[in-house]
């Protein structure tokens, strides 16, 4: 019911760009759509009861491009003692949205009132109003933040920090695990767990060992509009194949000595499948960790539909927290 209001229960007409088009059509069609999808999270994220047990504050740090981050922090009031950090990354391909948007802010309201402290990276994207910034500016702020929370643990009164993100933002957490090894900075992060991670780069020319892409294809998004968002994120595909990019192209090496990672998938994505390879690729390195398919869900579902999918939604809350507090 929730896809039915605003027609995305049917395949949708061609998107007026490609992956081919011009740049500049590339960068007006996502402004457009990234003010579309506010409306629509605005409708599926109205009316819910508001979150009275966090505080929040924003802090503004100095990135390592000398530019200004806003960090968003939410904590459990009255928390006393150190509790787990998500350093939360949000979705949108890494290329439109914000964390300072409905959905971002929400999520991070719904992991404090479980007894996390979260903080959410406002990055540069490839696009949009926070636009246009090419690879690595976005996974550069990231990391920009992460130094940040690292570095302010007792300050915000954390034991562990786990990265996380869904879609773009799970690409750019598990960039941030990858960049973090090559930095000898790994202490940094003490779990990564990404949700329907958006990596393979795979979408205008479809491979044949992620059957989800032709499987899911146009269920909610299109293999079409990713490979859109691919081209404004890395224009001058300089970086097909850098796993600082596109983290399935990690290799063994790249991913031995990670810190535990969950894997989190739906099963009617066209992601869904790089995202299962990627563990497995975790699993051959000997990286710890688990996988988890929530079942009859589209891409991000049960982030994205608080009232439609409560339960799936209160799920993942839960795993997430289980998780921080396992490691």
């Amino acid at each position: 019911m929730a896809l039915a209001e605003f027609g995305l229960d049917e395949v949708p007409a061609p998107a007026p760009v490609s992956a081919d088009s011009p740049l500049e059509e590339i960068f007006d069609f996502l402004a457009e759509a990234e003010k579309g999808y506010e409306d629509i999270f605005a409708a599926w994220f109205s009316g819910l009861p508001p979150i009275e047990n966090v505080e929040r504050r924003t802090e503004v740090i100095k990135g390592v491009d000398d530019h200004d981050i806003n960090l968003y922090i939410h904590k459990p009031k009255d928390a006393s003692g150190v509790l787990p950090c998500v350093y939360h990354i949000h979705g949108g391909g890494m290329v439109i949205m914000e964390a300072a948007g409905r959905v971002a802010t929400r999520w991070r309201d719904e992991l404090a009132a479980v007894g996390l402290v979260v903080v959410g990276v406002e990055f540069r994207n490839g696009a949009g109003r926070l636009g246009n910034h090419p690879f690595p500016a976005g996974l550069n702020d990231c990391m920009s933040g992460l130094q940040w929370t690292f570095d302010n643990k007792a300050a915000l009164g954390v034991s562990k920090i786990v990265v996380s993100g869904e879609s773009g933002g799970g690409n750019l957490s598990l960039a941030a695990c990858l960049k973090a090894k090559m930095d000898d900075k790994l202490e940094q992060i003490d779990g990564a767990y990404a949700m329907c991670p958006y990596i393979s780069n795979a979408w205008a020319n479809k491979i044949a060992e992620l059957p989800s892409l032709y499987e899911n294809d146009d269920y909610f998004i299109s293999c079409a509009a990713l490979a859109v968002l691919a081209v404004a994120y890395d224009p001058d595909h300089e970086n097909d194949h850098n796993p600082l990019c596109w983290p399935y192209f990690a290799e063994t090496e790249d991913l031995r000595g990670l810190p535990p990672h969950v894997i989190s998938v739906n099963e009617l994505d066209p992601l869904r499948d790089e995202g299962l390879k990627y563990y497995q690729k975790l699993m051959s390195a000997g990286v710890r960790g688990y996988s988890r398919t929530v079942n009859g869900t589209c891409h991000a579902g049960d982030m994205a539909f608080p009232k439609a999918l409560p339960d799936a939604f209160a799920a993942t809350v839960r795993d997430i927290k289980g998780f921080a507090d396992s490691l």
